[in-house]
């Protein structure tokens, strides 16, 4: 059994923000790390995983409800594809130039500096990350129940205990073993393709059965006003969050700087192809009414055209929300994970499981955090509320490749995006935060002002020096007592 030494104690080390950080198993003699098991197909696995979830099956209603069309629609769920097409290609210079875990957290550390990197972590931690995971958890809990109650939803208690149980089922296989982890979203990932493939092989024999009404005047109705089209893009958005995960898990991907990039250029296309034919084939078969009358749009569709299979689209639904979840609360637990260990977080959310080396407090952390605002049930406030701050940082981020450029030009980038790309990026994006200020105030001002809470967050807990001793003592204590309870160690520490 590992032994935490009290002289010793459990204390943060300082980590340089720049340079690529080698994973040791810890068989090695160099301590306990984690492991760089990720293959190319892994990789590719995560970002499809993560991606294709609930947004696909929730989004198509607001998507539609917004942009006024089903052409006008169709058009906002391209584009968002291409705007995140561009900003992964963005993010694959910034994780190339700077290979280590934790995505936008190590980018605007390295660009900015540590506030406004703390900052982003501090949002992650308490929105993104687990609103995220709740909305993709409760997704999956109404389709995997929605069988049993063919007339009616299903109830709402019933909802949040077996997304509750989804949840720490996912987090339980991420704390035992990463190729567990791995091969449930292969897997996961395969199902999805063929699930959509599904969808899409019946739409066209709905319509090569003489049914192409749907498809016509797909324009009429088209909403030009620019608010309410910038949250048509937030949900369209929405549906590809996750393009930057694999970003997240840089340090345990193989060949970062050649999988890491080759990663993004086959899903981004892949996922945007996949979302177009799919929403096609949701247009084709359901009328504007429908769509919009609807919560579970695939399940709304099955229920029209599958007949007494109609089932097993409410499955599909559920796989891919299941591996969605999966790859999210993999990749997500990394970017604790790295905060803590510099410094940013408890130190007790940085420690490693010596046995399995794998980051246990960090995915429990995020656990719990998210069984709390499983509580929340406002889908499309939680959406916009999302999307927006999410849209914030990622801003930062881009901004940040154009200032290392102008910062740091000598600094080796195996890949070097046009600067078209991210000034495009920027101006788009702003373009979209601004105008979402005009339909959505509230959700976007809430955002902002927990932003804002995080600064003095930041000084009182991370920059001053002359905290309470009681409350130092405290949180050593709280810091030994993971390590016990968990028989987990720092970061390169050695089995005493």
């Amino acid at each position: 059994m590992a032994k935490v030494s009290a002289a010793e104690g459990l204390t943060p080390k300082a980590m340089d923000m720049g340079g690529e950080t080698s994973v040791k198993d810890n068989d090695s003699g160099e301590g306990v790390r984690l492991k760089k098991e990720l293959s190319l197909l892994n990789g590719v696995a995560i970002i499809v995983g993560v991606i294709v979830g609930s947004g696909i099956f929730v989004s198509p209603s607001l998507a539609l409800q917004y942009s006024g069309s089903k052409g006008m629609a169709l058009i906002v769920w391209v584009l968002s594809g291409f705007l995140s097409m561009i900003g992964a290609l963005c993010y694959a210079e910034l994780g190339t130039m700077i290979p280590k875990s934790g995505g936008d957290y190590a980018y605007i550390g390295e660009a900015f500096g540590p506030l406004p990197a703390f900052l982003y972590l501090w949002v992650a931690l308490f929105i993104l990350v687990p609103t995220g995971n709740a909305i993709t958890a409760l997704t999956f809990a109404q389709n995997i129940l929605q069988p049993l109650w063919p007339a009616c939803p299903p109830p709402p208690v019933a909802v949040k205990l077996i997304a509750a149980v989804i949840t720490c089922l996912l987090t339980l296989i991420n704390c035992y073993n990463v190729k567990w982890v791995t091969r449930v979203q292969d897997s996961f990932t395969v199902a999805k393709i063929l699930a959509f493939l599904v969808t899409f092989i019946a739409s066209l024999w709905y319509l090569f059965s003489g049914h192409t009404e749907n498809l016509e005047n797909m324009m009429q109705g088209t909403n030009t006003e620019p608010g309410k089209l910038a949250i048509a893009f937030y949900t369209g958005l929405f549906s590809y969050s996750g393009w930057n995960y694999l970003n997240f898990v840089t340090e345990e991907l193989k060949e970062p700087y050649k999988n890491l990039p080759r990663a993004i250029c086959i899903s981004m296309p892949v996922v945007t192809l996949v979302y177009a034919l799919t929403n096609v084939a949701f247009f084709a078969v359901l009328t504007n009414d429908e769509i919009l009358a609807s919560e579970a749009v695939a399940v709304t569709f099955s229920e029209k055209i599958l007949g007494v299979v109609a089932w097993i689209m409410p499955l599909f639904v559920a796989m891919c929300t299941f591996g969605s979840l999966n790859g999210a609360i993999y990749a997500s637990s990394r970017l604790f994970f790295v905060g803590a260990r510099n410094g940013h977080l408890p130190l007790a959310i940085s420690l490693i499981d010596i046995r399995r080396l794998t980051p246990v407090p960090s995915l429990i952390f995020m656990c719990l955090v998210t069984l709390i605002v499983l509580l929340t049930s406002n889908l499309e406030s939680l959406i916009v509320y999302v999307t927006s701050v999410e849209a914030l940082f990622t801003l930062c981020s881009v901004a940040g490749l154009l200032w290392m450029r102008h910062k740091r030009p000598l600094l080796l980038r195996p890949i070097r995006v046009s600067l078209v790309l991210p000034f495009a990026f920027l101006i788009i994006c702003t373009f979209v935060v601004i105008c979402s200020c005009f339909t959505h105030t509230k959700e976007v001002g809430v955002g902002v002002a927990f932003i804002a809470l995080g600064v003095p967050v930041y000084y009182i807990f991370i920059i001053w020096q002359h905290k309470l001793k009681s409350l130092q003592a405290a949180c050593n204590a709280f810091n030994i007592m993971c390590s016990k309870l968990f028989m987990c160690l720092p970061e390169n520490s050695k089995e005493l």
